[in-house]
């Protein structure tokens, strides 16, 4: 068993080569925590106004769980739709999508996801565009 306060976990900014706008990361489950072939990871992730993933997709899926704010999430070749706390987002493997905050909001959420056989837990697309977002 560990126990990792939040002082051990820390927290980073997202990369600009995932995210447009600023982002905020704190590990919340990290695969070499557990060891034994676990694949699981876990992070919450708080976007500040208008910030936004790039797209991406899951090899085995993601979940989302909106811990605050207001979202946007969209699959691509569909409209963007809102998210709100305590709504759950099941997104399946190789679903091309993003997601963010409105602009003018905060938004902050729980991403789960597992790794596939070769560790990659995500595959990142080209950033999505002030005209995709729409504000």
């Amino acid at each position: 068993m560990k126990i990792l306060g939040n002082a051990d976990r820390g927290c980073r900014r997202g990369p600009a080569e995932w995210f447009t706008g600023e982002v905020w990361i704190d590990t919340v489950l990290d695969t070499a925590w557990l060891g034994g072939g676990a694949r699981v990871q876990a992070a919450q992730v708080t976007f500040t106004p208008g910030a936004r993933t790039h797209w991406h997709t899951h090899p085995l899926g993601q979940t989302l769980y909106v811990l605050s704010g207001l979202g946007w999430v969209q699959l691509e070749g569909e409209a963007k739709r809102a998210i709100r706390p305590g709504d759950v987002v099941a997104l399946a493997p190789g679903e091309n999508h993003w997601h963010g905050a409105e602009a003018g909001h905060m938004m902050c959420h729980l991403a789960m996801q597992e790794a596939d056989a070769t560790g990659s837990p995500v595959t990142w697309g080209a950033a999505v565009t002030d005209e995709e977002y729409g504000g």
